[in-house]
């Protein structure tokens, strides 16, 4: 997927809510601890907390930029999947043809086997994008989130959740080769053997010389790895000892925030009534209040501690929400909306009828 427009503060405060809720609780209960029961010792050094705080930035910083790199890939894969689909399209529009030819075929008959090649193709992206967005198990703990759940059926619609396979696939291809290929395990690759299968028939007629052969089928090499590429992001997950032990340390500093930033906000309040005991101007009443706020100017700690696991949180959510970049989510490789803009090119440069329409934005998010 891709978002059109910057996601919004309200969409993170949203997605992010019951977290905020447990943060405040989490800042409260040693609060009360410290201030209401007088649980004075109750505290951790803030030397120690800034260190483990100081880690913990490094660790998050490393599985996002791991995480980005996993979907900037993607991005780079399926940016080659475009090039190298346009390059098979001219190659099958001009390379086909009668010059070699023992026998020589009408312009409708070229023009049916050049469609046939580029359908083809069009089959073969739509299976490749179909195993890519299967689901994994590593990719399900995410998914199934609460607040991905939310924000998936509120906002957006995957396209190969709800269209089979057999049915998108269809028009492209004959019932034989659809038989064919879902006999098997992997579609795609199906797909680009029958592809060299049929250039090979191509060769043997005269339809395509000895050079052009080779030029096409270094072709489907190429497109075979790309595929291998995306296959291989999909398949193999980010590092679970990483993203475990990402997780837990984020979380032992989120608890113990508390304890620390409580001392330093005692401490200020002890200088306020400092201050206040110099300085006598003041009305009584006035006085009073101000006296009131310094001696519990701790509980001012349960903001910024809830502030500042939000903001730990939110980053080691968003590295975790970026690791799969084909599993469907609002800012994976938009790899649908991809696959129809190269329909739409490949089959206009052959003169096609019927072609189909962009997919459309629906609430600034393309799949």
């Amino acid at each position: 997927m891709y978002t059109r427009r910057i996601f919004p503060i309200a969409g993170v405060l949203k997605w992010t809510r019951r977290h905020i809720f447990l943060f405040l609780i989490i800042s409260i209960i040693p609060v009360i601890l410290f201030d209401v029961l007088g649980m004075k010792w109750f505290r951790v050094p803030w030397l120690p907390l800034s260190v483990l705080g100081t880690a913990v930035a490094f660790i998050v910083s490393f599985k996002n930029n791991a995480s980005y790199d996993r979907l900037w890939e993607g991005r780079k894969i399926w940016g080659g999947i475009v090039n190298a689909s346009r390059s098979w399209t001219i190659m099958v529009k001009d390379y086909i043809t009668n010059d070699f030819a023992s026998d020589e075929v009408s312009s409708d008959e070229l023009k049916t086997l050049k469609t046939e090649l580029v359908h083809r193709h069009v089959a073969w992206l739509t299976a490749l994008r179909y195993q890519l967005r299967k689901d994994r198990p590593w990719e399900m703990h995410i998914k199934n989130k609460r607040s991905n759940k939310e924000f998936r059926s509120d906002r957006y619609k995957v396209c190969e959740d709800e269209e089979a396979i057999t049915d998108v696939i269809k028009p492209y291809i004959s019932q034989k080769e659809q038989d064919e290929i879902f006999a098997k395990g992997n579609q795609a690759s199906q797909l680009l053997g029958i592809q060299s299968k049929r250039l090979k028939e191509l060769r043997t007629k005269g339809l395509i010389d000895d050079f052009r052969h080779m030029e096409m089928t270094n072709m489907l090499v190429e497109l075979y790895t790309l595929q291998g590429k995306s296959e291989r992001i999909k398949n193999f997950p980010y590092p679970r000892q990483f993203a475990t032990l990402n997780y837990i340390f984020v979380w032992v500093f989120i608890i113990l925030l508390p304890f620390g930033i409580m001392d330093g906000f005692e401490t200020i309040g002890d200088h306020i009534i400092t201050d206040l005991a110099s300085h006598t101007s003041h009305s009584s009443t006035i006085h009073q209040i101000q006296e009131f706020i310094a001696v519990h100017f701790v509980w001012f700690s349960i903001p910024f501690s809830t502030m500042l696991a939000w903001v730990f949180h939110t980053m080691e959510a968003i590295g975790e929400n970026t690791e799969n970049p084909f599993e469907g989510g609002p800012n994976d490789v938009p790899i649908t909306d991809l696959s129809r803009g190269i329909e739409i090119d490949i089959r206009q440069l052959i003169d096609d009828s019927d072609i189909p329409a962009p997919y459309e934005w629906k609430n600034d998010i393309v799949m």
